[in-house]
């Protein structure tokens, strides 16, 4: 049975999630931006690890810094890097680019990272790459449970933006009808705002 934490974090409002069950911690899109947000990320899942002796995974559904602003501190943390789908790699390397184009006046902290793939993932979770929004953007689709990490791809009442470096409308709009062959009762997590259903979106 999946337990699923969000948090609304940092200035862009971006939903980290914490996903765990009996076995396995993943940790979805760190974006916590100061030292409170930190804290309470920390403090909730050092209590899964207390109770599951188990250390979390990290993921990142694609490279835009408001999905990484605590990535620096959570890998450090943890001792682990960030998965992402390799085309996004290329990204999270020169995150300076970003902080310059929005405006963020502060030097971007280095982190590591490493391709996601099925071997270095929980079993049972499907990798579902879902470009347009960015090149390596992925989703996390637990079938069993009917629960789909959409990222910023599909949002509520919404979808991803393209109009930023390396964002494709043709690409978004075939990963969107992807998802839409999804059963209509999955529940969708998004990257920003509320959750939803595929059958809700596709309507």
């Amino acid at each position: 049975m999946l337990e699923i934490k969000c948090f609304d974090f940092g200035p862009f409002a971006t939903n980290t999630y914490v996903v765990s069950d009996e076995q396995h911690i993943l940790l979805v899109d760190p974006a916590c931006s100061n030292q409170y947000e930190q804290q309470a990320l920390c403090n909730y899942i050092n209590s899964l690890v207390n109770q599951s002796v188990c250390s979390p995974v990290i993921l990142a559904t694609h490279s835009h810094l408001d999905h990484l602003w605590g990535a620096a501190w959570a890998t450090e943390q943890w001792q682990t890097p960030v998965l992402m789908h390799e085309a996004d790699i290329p990204m999270a390397k020169a995150m300076q680019d970003q902080y310059t184009l929005f405006g963020v006046r502060a030097t971007a902290q280095p982190f590591p990272v490493e391709p996601l793939n099925t071997s270095t993932i929980p079993s049972g979770i499907q990798i579902l790459h879902t470009p347009g929004h960015t090149p390596g953007s992925v989703c996390l689709y637990w079938p069993e449970e009917k629960t789909l990490l959409s990222g910023d791809t599909l949002f509520r009442m919404g979808y991803g933006r393209t109009d930023l470096p390396g964002g494709n409308m043709a690409q978004l709009i075939s990963s969107l009808d992807q998802l839409f062959t999804l059963p209509p009762d999955v529940k969708v997590y998004p990257g920003h705002g509320d959750f939803t259903t595929i059958g809700a979106e596709k309507r």
